[in-house]
């Protein structure tokens, strides 16, 4: 599936949202690594990407060729400063209506309104692709991205108490939600 979209942020700049392309492997990379140094918030950490630049932009080709999934970058100055997707969740008949959601930015784009559009572009894309539900996790302690999601629509529907285990502070609390498509 296609997307292309440019906004403006709130600090007045451009930001050029479109699919990741196989061209975008090694700046993916790099920025995975950032975003994941950068927070305790994502699934793992920097030292833990089981991707190299070149596997990246298989993943990136990939997901440009698909009808059903996307890999979105966000360019600002042309240089990309995030990522966001979707996967389905499995094949199977019973889970196939099933999307799970995953974002990312570079701390020095955050609340310039980029997650919004990132999220909101995947949600349009997950209606387009025919899911029925668009699911994510988020950390409990993450409020302002759990303020974004349930204006968008999410809603939860449950939590884990030990979701993931931080090397800095114990253990964190998943917030599981979803959206209906």
């Amino acid at each position: 599936m296609k997307f292309s979209q440019k906004i403006i942020l709130k600090n007045g700049k451009d930001a050029y949202l479109r699919n990741g392309e196989a061209s975008d492997g090694k700046a993916v990379f790099d920025v995975f690594n950032l975003t994941h140094e950068e927070t305790d918030f994502l699934l793992s950490y920097s030292d833990e990407n089981s991707y190299n630049a070149e596997q990246e932009a298989a993943f990136l080709d990939e997901k440009a060729k698909s009808d059903n999934e996307i890999e979105i970058v966000a360019l600002v100055d042309g240089k990309i400063v995030g990522t966001a997707g979707f996967e389905r969740v499995g094949t199977k008949y019973k889970v196939r209506h099933r999307a799970e959601f995953g974002i990312s930015i570079a701390k020095d784009y955050w609340g310039l309104g980029l997650g919004r559009a990132l999220t909101s572009a995947c949600i349009q894309c997950a209606r387009e692709a025919g899911f029925a539900q668009l699911e994510l996790d988020v950390v409990a302690d993450n409020k302002r991205a759990i303020s974004m999601y349930k204006s968008l629509g999410f809603t939860e529907f449950g939590r884990n108490p030990k979701g993931f285990n931080s090397r800095f502070c114990g253990f964190q609390e998943l917030v599981y939600m979803r959206l209906g498509l």
